[in-house]
């Protein structure tokens, strides 16, 4: 199965110029999403994962599937002010200005090995704060799987040069 060929493509959202890559399509179809798992899965057979962390929002949705699928934990990394308990916190740069991401203090352990998933890569900016905070938190942050990379970005690669191991299923060039 060709996942890119489930992958939604809408041109000029969320502006002019960007091409929107809609995974809501590939979510509807049970075979593609079953599929778009075990692909993200798959790198890690045989891996000591501990814990799943997951990236806000798409991601909660892949990451719950593939932590269910490795029969481990499952850590949410959320924007500024969505989790209740005592969190860490860690900004991050956006084109124009900067967000936060946060994790509970008690998401995960000392020594952890740890697996983030999201449903893209682009320029980096959101998986890099969720490395900082896997660190923080004394864990390792081990690989990163999306379904998408945006290889023009750039984001893939700033994983890889901190030793991540980094995994997509498909890419669209350009953006």
């Amino acid at each position: 199965m060709d996942i890119k060929q489930s992958i939604r493509s809408i041109a000029d959202y969320p502006r002019p110029g960007i091409v929107f890559r809609d995974i809501t399509t590939l979510l509807a179809d049970a075979r593609a999403f079953r599929t778009a798992v075990d692909l993200l899965v798959q790198p890690y057979a045989g891996v000591r994962i501990d814990k799943v962390a997951a990236i806000e929002a798409r991601g909660f949705i892949l990451g719950g599937a593939v932590a269910h699928q490795l029969s481990v934990g499952f850590a949410p990394v959320r924007k500024k002010g969505k989790l209740p308990g005592r969190t860490v916190a860690q900004s991050y740069a956006l084109e124009y200005g900067e967000d936060t991401v946060e994790m509970h203090a008690d998401a995960l352990a000392l020594g952890e090995q740890v697996l983030i998933i999201d449903d893209l890569i682009a320029t980096g900016g959101t998986a890099l704060a969720a490395v900082k905070l896997i660190e923080k938190l004394g864990a390792r942050p081990i690989g990163a799987s999306f379904v998408i990379d945006l290889p023009d970005l750039g984001g893939a690669g700033k994983l890889r040069a901190l030793g991540i191991h980094v995994d997509a299923i498909c890419s669209f060039e350009g953006h």
